[in-house]
């Protein structure tokens, strides 16, 4: 089980089970200020399960439940604003054997001096028991009049990946003006897995040469991945196309994770916007955001843009609405042909947990000699040259740690990437 800022996560039936869900859920209640929670899930099997076990735990202790059903994550972050608390039931990209749960308060993902509240027994008075109601969202029209109406009848074509993706994202999209068809609609008849950063994305890829543009989503509908072409785009690609988005109505304070592109940073600054740099993970970014009232930005890795102004949490809905709303400018162009002149790799090594801190620490005091700038915000970035850079992160959750690197040369950040994954195994073989 995975236990942190970006849910609970893990295998459902194994190492997470009902009785699980019923302590965090008891737990959360003592944060949950405004006494009134709305829950939602994604389309995994085990997600009704979960849902009716969470509902039971809040109205236990006197919340009342506002129960949206199979909706996507930014659905859940939105509607949270109006009752001051959220869960989502989804283990986000996981394999479809995992569940879990993602926690809101105000709007916003729990933060690290939340996290143990929620982890820490908690014993609640229980003065009434809370009542649950059924509600729908008003999402797909306050996203519409966010984006505005489209010209052209843009061809789209979507990937649900089986999600809860279904239902918001081609209503949304064809509110605003394009023409939309679906592939992989239904879990059961899906060909791809739940995480489209990872997954090859053959079939639309396929079917993406005759329409402008192919959206996929992942199962909660919180991730996006562009592809243009016939090829897949790297996630980072969707949020700069996000920010371009975002320049172009006017904002320019954006926070970006340290592993975010560094041709993201570029334009944003060419643009005349600040960029600020946050640790990596979701709610790490919109912490920073809250902290220095930034406008809008996200994370890199995960393909995940987040506009504080609607949401705070990565939006692959509204995302996929504001990318096709650029369809067919000039500035819909420049801003893929200048993210894509550069590479990124994101890999990983086997290290042991027990050693990461030491093999950090080794990799560290040769890092001081070959780079004239060391970033220690998270893990260890070594800035290479304006254009180059590379970072190594101990994963929290498994023996592993990541190494990612870019450049705008594909063979020379390859090398990067092979040269520190060598300095990390030789640190590791040291200290072992």
């Amino acid at each position: 089980m995975k236990k942190t800022i970006s849910g609970i996560r893990g295998i459902f039936g194994d190492d997470l089970n009902l009785k699980d869900v019923l302590e965090f859920c008891n737990n959360f209640s003592s944060l949950i200020k405004s006494k009134k929670c709305v829950i939602g899930r994604d389309t995994r099997p085990s997600g009704s399960m979960l849902k009716d076990v969470a509902s039971a735990a809040l109205m236990k202790n006197g919340i009342d439940v506002f129960n949206l059903e199979t909706v996507p994550t930014p659905v859940v972050f939105r509607e949270a604003r109006k009752y001051g608390a959220g869960i989502v039931i989804s283990s986000s990209h996981n394999p479809l054997e995992w569940n879990g749960m993602k926690f809101i308060v105000e709007g916003r993902g729990i933060n690290e001096q939340e996290l143990p509240q929620i982890i820490n027994h908690q014993d609640i008075l229980k003065l009434k028991i809370g009542n649950e109601t059924d509600i729908s969202t008003s999402y797909i029209e306050d996203a519409k009049k966010m984006i505005g109406k489209i010209e052209g009848n843009p061809e789209i074509i979507l990937d649900i990946g089986g999600g809860a993706a279904k239902g918001f994202a081609p209503e949304l999209l064809r509110e605003i003006g394009c023409n939309v068809k679906i592939i992989n609609e239904n879990l059961s008849e899906c060909t791809r897995g739940p995480d489209p950063t990872s997954d090859n994305l053959s079939d639309l890829i396929g079917s993406n040469n005759k329409n402008d543009i192919g959206f996929a989503f992942d199962l909660d509908g919180d991730r996006l991945v562009v592809v243009r072409n016939g090829k897949k785009q790297a996630p980072d690609v969707t949020l700069g196309l996000g920010v371009a988005k975002s320049l172009e109505l006017g904002y320019k304070n954006f926070v970006l994770s340290i592993d975010t592109s560094i041709s993201v940073e570029k334009f944003i600054k060419e643009k005349g916007g600040t960029v600020e740099r946050s640790k990596v993970g979701e709610a790490n970014v919109i912490d920073m955001m809250l902290k220095n009232n930034a406008q809008a930005g996200g994370e890199g890795s995960s393909g995940g843009f987040i506009l504080p102004e609607f949401n705070y949490c990565r939006e692959g809905i509204l995302t996929s609405g504001l990318i096709a709303s650029m369809l067919g400018t000039a500035e819909f162009d420049e801003v893929l042909n200048y993210m894509e002149s550069y590479y990124q790799i994101r890999d990983k090594t086997k290290v042991n947990s027990e050693f990461h801190e030491r093999v950090m620490e080794e990799v560290k005091s040769k890092f001081s000699k070959d780079y004239s700038d060391t970033i220690l915000l998270d893990g260890i970035k070594g800035i290479i040259d304006e254009d180059s850079w590379v970072l190594i992160r101990k994963s929290n959750t498994e023996d592993i740690i990541r190494v990612s690197a870019e450049s705008n040369n594909e063979e020379k950040c390859k090398k990067i990437v092979k040269d520190t994954v060598e300095l990390v195994n030789q640190c590791y073989e040291k200290i072992r």
